[in-house]
């Protein structure tokens, strides 16, 4: 297994922060809009640098999508930010019909993703939008890890052509990708080469899975570990040379287990290489209040359900060639 390590820890809004801003000195299109939350989505450093290219619409996320939809047409290249639930759920008809639809150069940026969204409960997280956003015709989706690839990510989407849903969140996780990474939308990032099970893990599971791989090599289970950043398009030839290789799969999401990456994962293999796979996601329930770690691991998105995953997968696995595992 190969060792991963951090020094410090840091939510991944703030590297959307960084990246805004950066996005921002390279090109002069580039503008913000924010529904009555400039602190939460760190967008204070863009303000700053730039005052005359941000846009504080107030609590109208619909107002929102449509001036930026609007925006577009000028040449202007938008990043509309709120938190997830606002993002996707509050707004889905405008996405739909003024950017998705249009065609619109839109970046809509959301923070507060998931459970670990924590004590503000189930009606300000949100656990469907991946699933809401990657059935839009067109749309990008990606769901960053940490602060360097959310700030990569946010760099990258600015010069990438199209709608796209970035997706980060608010509590402080391990960064450990490397700063100056080259983020490419739609190529999985593989974190360990393995050959008894694929492990594809997104957001901040992407951790968790480090974490599982480590406790599996000390039981001699060598896991291939896999970054799905980006959910749609899905690098379906990342997928199948993997499963190709290990035959069996376990995926991971802070989302619910149906509409997200496991789903998207199971599409590609039903269609083109069937294998047993395993979910690692909340089981079709709304979240609550409470503190992320608690969330997580009453959720059972942590490493020790994804190692307890990886043994059921590959129990069937064996199974199924006749081997007692």
């Amino acid at each position: 297994m190969k060792k991963y390590t951090y020094s410090e820890k840091k939510d991944t809004r703030s590297g959307f922060g960084a990246g805004l801003l950066e996005a921002g000195r390279r090109n002069t299109d580039v503008v913000a809009l924010c529904a009555d939350l400039i602190g939460s989505l760190k967008m204070q450093d863009f303000i700053n640098a730039f005052p005359e290219r941000f846009f504080q619409v107030g609590i109208a996320e619909a107002n929102m999508i449509g001036m930026a939809a609007g925006l577009t047409i000028g040449g202007k290249i938008p990043f509309t930010g709120t938190f997830a639930n606002f993002s996707t759920g509050r707004v889905y008809d405008q996405i739909r019909q003024s950017v998705a639809y249009s065609g619109k150069n839109v970046k809509i940026c959301a923070s507060h993703a998931g459970l670990t969204l924590g004590e503000d409960g189930a009606t300000h997280q949100i656990l469907e939008d991946i699933g809401l956003m990657k059935m839009l015709p067109g749309m990008t989706v990606i769901n960053t890890c940490d602060f360097n690839q959310t700030k990569a990510a946010t760099i990258a989407v600015a010069e990438y052509d199209g709608p796209v849903y970035l997706r980060f969140g608010r509590p402080v996780v391990p960064v450990f990708t490397a700063p100056d990474q080259e983020f490419k939308i739609g190529k999985a990032w593989m974190v360990n080469e393995g050959i008894d099970v694929s492990i594809f893990a997104t957001g901040h599971l992407v951790w968790e899975a480090i974490l599982a791989g480590e406790k599996l090599a000390a039981e001699g289970i060598n896991a291939e570990i896999i970054n799905i950043h980006t959910i749609k398009p899905l690098d379906e030839e990342a997928v199948l040379r993997s499963v190709a290789k290990t035959g069996c799969v376990v995926t991971a999401e802070e989302h619910n287990r149906l509409g997200g990456l496991g789903d998207s994962i199971a599409q590609v293999l039903a269609s083109k290489l069937p294998s047993p796979q395993e979910y690692v996601a909340v089981n079709d329930s709304f979240g609550e209040s409470g503190t992320p770690e608690q969330l997580m691991k009453k959720y059972g998105l942590d490493s020790e359900n994804i190692v307890k995953a990886v043994k059921r997968v590959m129990q069937r696995a064996g199974s199924r060639k006749g081997v007692l595992l």
